[in-house]
């Protein structure tokens, strides 16, 4: 349980008040956060809430609470799986949460947290952070801090905070690794003042710092997985710079995520494999001339022999009665061997919809998905097997309007068959819908255990 060398100790030896680490993917962030509340579980005032932005994002297969499950035990802990919370001998607390929805903060309005934890800063907003800041106070003996790793996000508020460690035209860039500086937040206003600055009561400011990474800095994790790395450098361009070598400027450009170049025009998609429809629902219909809402669509994929061809494209603008029509003719037409998935929109109604769903569609192997990351992170293992040849298009009159939003994305006001293509491939691909296509073929019955 020893920190690695390098970035990942500098980061567990900081002495700021806030200090974010990360910058690429696998540099060993989540588990630098992890070990973070081990040097206080020996006071029994002591407790730490470290926050993911939604619940399946905590609770996924090797995601927090599967990490701590590896490391906590050792030292005697007790873990609460309802809660999700570890407690120790010594009564210490280590607890997982999520802020979904930006009124989910208000819930821990008079909370005193020791150290607060955010895992992929970029996920949350500035206002999560800011209050949160504000419940960052102790009675324990342990002076509140803050921590937090991120991915490079070219239009997140975290950009402007890291400014001068990561913005070459920022006038202080480039600001040392580890270096500190102070803010100060009123009205949700950060200003940046000096070390010696006082407010009239002899407040000084926070401190904070950022600590870069990359998966170089993580050795452990490549002589467990050499092939993490390639993976990385099979991602779309953007994504690669990103993930890979931490770029926090890129950003994607039509035709960067998606290039119509790719994606070469079959008769039909052959015979055998397994076949999946993913819906992406709107949540309004047209009401007058010049409204422009979101479609609803539904993309039927099939994955043979390693390719994905995109077999068929519904999509349309109806009431939620019309659509519910369209979703059970269009699972019949498909027939009972093409499963169906689709998106679960947060909250209750959420699941409301995925209930009314599963009964409408009995016979067929049907659930919501949670979706995983932001559009761009779900869509990449598509564009990844696209720019690598291994996804094909069937001929039809959707063609250019589906070619055209792709090509597009992220930068069109409509984004609709990209997600309900995303959705498509993650279940085809067996894999988070983030990630690059494994290369394993995924039969019926497993797209059918992931739906059920």
């Amino acid at each position: 349980m020893q920190p690695q060398p390098g970035p990942q100790r500098m980061f567990l030896e900081s002495t700021a008040d806030v200090c974010v680490y990360g910058g690429a993917a696998g540099g060993g962030k989540t588990w630098a956060l992890l070990l973070e509340p081990l040097y206080h579980v020996h006071n029994p005032e002591f407790a730490c809430v470290i926050f993911r932005r939604t619940y399946p994002q905590v609770t996924n297969p090797g995601g927090l609470w599967d990490e701590s499950m590896r490391v906590y035990p050792l030292l005697g802990a007790t873990s609460h799986r309802t809660e999700l919370k570890w407690t120790f001998p010594s009564g210490a607390t280590v607890r997982f949460a999520h802020l979904q929805h930006e009124a989910d903060r208000f819930s821990w309005q008079g909370a005193q947290i020791p150290l607060i934890c955010f895992d992929e800063l970029t996920h949350f907003t500035q206002g999560m952070f800011l209050y949160l800041l504000s419940r960052n106070r102790s009675l324990s003996g342990v002076k509140p801090y803050m921590r937090a790793t991120t991915n490079p996000d070219a239009d997140s508020w975290v950009k402007s905070f890291l400014a001068p460690w990561v913005d070459d035209e920022h006038p202080e860039f480039p600001y040392p690794a580890g270096k500190l500086r102070w803010f100060t937040v009123e009205n949700d206003v950060v200003t940046w003042v000096t070390g010696e600055w006082r407010d009239e009561n002899g407040l000084r400011g926070k401190s904070m710092t950022f600590i870069p990474a990359r998966v170089t800095d993580n050795r452990l994790l490549l002589a467990e997985n050499p092939e993490y790395l390639a993976s990385l450098r099979a991602l779309p361009l953007v994504e690669q710079r990103r993930l890979l070598y931490g770029d926090w400027k890129v950003r994607p450009a039509a035709g960067k995520v998606f290039n119509r170049a790719w994606l070469e025009v079959a008769e039909v998609a052959p015979a055998g494999g397994v076949a999946v429809r993913f819906w992406d629902f709107a949540g309004t219909v047209k009401k007058a001339a010049g409204d422009d809402p979101d479609w609803t669509v539904g993309v039927r994929m099939r994955r043979v022999d390693g390719v994905f061809y995109v077999e068929d494209v519904q999509r349309v603008r109806a009431s939620w009665a019309e659509v519910k029509r369209l979703v059970k003719a269009t699972a019949t037409h498909d027939g009972p061997g093409v499963a169906v998935g689709w998106e679960v929109e947060p909250g209750s109604a959420g699941k409301a919809v995925s209930a009314e769903l599963v009964q409408l569609l009995a016979g067929w192997s049907a659930k919501g998905v949670h979706p995983q990351g932001d559009k761009v992170q779900r869509a990449s293992g598509l564009a990844a097997q696209a720019l690598g040849g291994f996804v094909r298009i069937c001929r039809g009159e959707w063609n250019g309007a589906y070619l055209a939003e792709l090509h597009g994305f992220p930068d069109l006001a409509h984004d609709d068959q990209v997600d309900a293509s995303s959705g498509a491939f993650g279940l085809l691909a067996g894999v988070g819908s983030g990630e690059a296509a494994a290369a394993r073929v995924v039969s019926r019955a497993d797209v059918a255990g992931m739906l059920g």
